[in-house]
């Protein structure tokens, strides 16, 4: 059994971040009440995302930061609009090159580019 829900809230850690992160499963379509310092506000988001993943609160062009807890945790690869799933397949880390790569679902990194 999954927990979509018709509305789900988000939690906007820092006044200044561009995500915020979902804390409950967001169906397709769901009107998403942001919560936190900069205020309340709903978002609609515009694909299924997971409880504890990533939703865009504003436009992110590719190569600007995502920035959450008011510090950059990656970089968007391509073009985020807001209500759209922020994770693997639309950010890297700045730390790892390789990030950019990770499978979607698992994070697991491609054949022959494991950890040593």
């Amino acid at each position: 059994m999954t927990n979509v829900q018709a509305n789900s809230s988000a939690l906007q850690v820092g006044a200044s971040d561009n995500v915020a992160t979902l804390l409950g499963e967001a169906a397709q379509g769901a009107e998403v009440t942001i919560v936190g310092p900069a205020g309340k506000r709903e978002i609609i988001a515009r694909e299924k995302i997971a409880l504890g993943h990533k939703i865009a609160l504003a436009p992110i062009n590719e190569g600007e930061a995502v920035t959450k807890f008011g510090v950059v945790i990656g970089i968007a690869t391509q073009r985020i609009e807001p209500g759209e799933w922020v994770h693997l397949h639309n950010c890297r880390s700045q730390l790892d090159e390789r990030s950019g790569s990770f499978d979607v679902q698992t994070g697991a990194p491609p054949k022959g580019n494991e950890y040593a």
